[in-house]
């Protein structure tokens, strides 16, 4: 049974990618199975709705590197934060890109959120045969997490887990929204909640998979930053590669170091290593043929719809309950 994957809209006037098509076909999979991932939690989403969020080339064309899956944050699409950046610069280094859009901005409940990630990490490796590597940005690394937790399977999967930004044991700014109402998912993020206790209960790195987990000291929304450092990790700040670099919560999304940070991770067993990075890695400032002005501009539109989100979210009093199976 062949299956359609559309790609998402670009936000700009840079030309579309070329790789990333308006459908994508896999004659492998057969009837889909993700309803009820084999060995984890049954999936409550539609498996059409599931497909539907994920965006991937028509063909995988670089089969000496493991694909990779881009997963955004709060308040935004997969479009808005990767495809202007990231995706181009990790196609032209080489890779098959996918990306895909959580539900609703990522302001719904992350548990229902990180089925679009079991999906695709799924989907992913049955078209390819091989492991897939992630790279999430701020709430997106809650998902990833949450999937490799609790899928022993999608966690098998994944060679290399990569966090930009990652709100590792809550966040300062989810209390501070969730003073009163406040979207599920900034219920979830915020320190103390049920969530990042079941989160981070037991191991927080299980399984084979390499993480890396990047972070700025100057985020303004990762806050505290030490957050960030998760048990069995490789935890890197911007600022130890390069002392004094000022580096924002969406700058993780275009900015040098940490692109060159990524790739190493990419490229190499294991965490990212810092001292692989080349000689004169600070004086790069964005990553490859991103411009200040585009870097500017796309800030602009991450920063907007932040505000725009948080104030017109659907807002709940409490904490979404813990799904049974986080429960055990």
């Amino acid at each position: 049974m062949n299956r359609r994957w559309k790609s998402s809209s670009r936000l700009s006037s840079r030309p579309l990618i070329s790789s990333l098509v308006a459908a994508f076909v896999v004659a492998l999979l057969g009837p889909a199975q993700t309803a009820s991932a084999a060995d984890g939690p049954a999936l409550s989403t539609p498996v059409a709705v599931l497909d539907a969020a994920l965006h991937c080339p028509a063909t995988f064309a670089h089969p000496e590197r493991e694909p990779v899956l881009l997963v955004h944050g709060t308040t935004t699409t997969y479009g808005e934060t990767w495809e202007w950046g990231y995706t181009p610069a990790l196609q032209a280094d080489g890779y098959d890109v996918c990306g895909v859009d959580l539900p609703n901005r990522a302001m719904g409940d992350v548990q229902v959120s990180t089925e679009y990630v079991v999906n695709a990490v799924d989907r992913i490796h049955a078209a390819t045969g091989r492991k897939v590597d992630v790279v999430g940005h701020s709430q997106g690394n809650m998902e990833l997490r949450w999937a490799a937790k609790w899928w022993p399977h999608v966690r098998a999967e994944i060679d290399d887990m990569i966090l930009l930004g990652n709100p590792g044991h809550g966040v300062t700014g989810g209390n501070l929204f969730c003073v009163g109402s406040c979207a599920p998912a900034l219920h979830q993020f915020s320190m103390g909640s049920n969530f990042m206790a079941a989160l981070n209960s037991t191991d927080e790195t299980p399984g084979t998979v390499s993480y890396t987990s990047v972070y700025s000291r100057t985020d303004e929304a990762i806050t505290p930053f030490t957050t960030a450092s998760l048990s069995g990790a490789t935890n890197i700040a911007v600022q130890d590669v390069c002392p004094g670099r000022v580096v924002t919560h969406f700058g993780l999304v275009y900015e040098s170091v940490t692109y060159g940070l990524v790739k190493d991770a990419l490229l190499h067993s294991g965490g990212a290593d810092p001292g692989r990075l080349p000689f004169g890695k600070c004086l790069d400032v964005n990553l490859p043929g991103i411009t200040a002005a585009e870097a500017s501009t796309y800030s602009a539109v991450l920063a907007g719809n932040f505000s725009a989100e948080i104030l017109n979210a659907t807002k709940v009093a409490t904490e979404p309950a813990l799904k049974p199976y986080a429960l055990s």
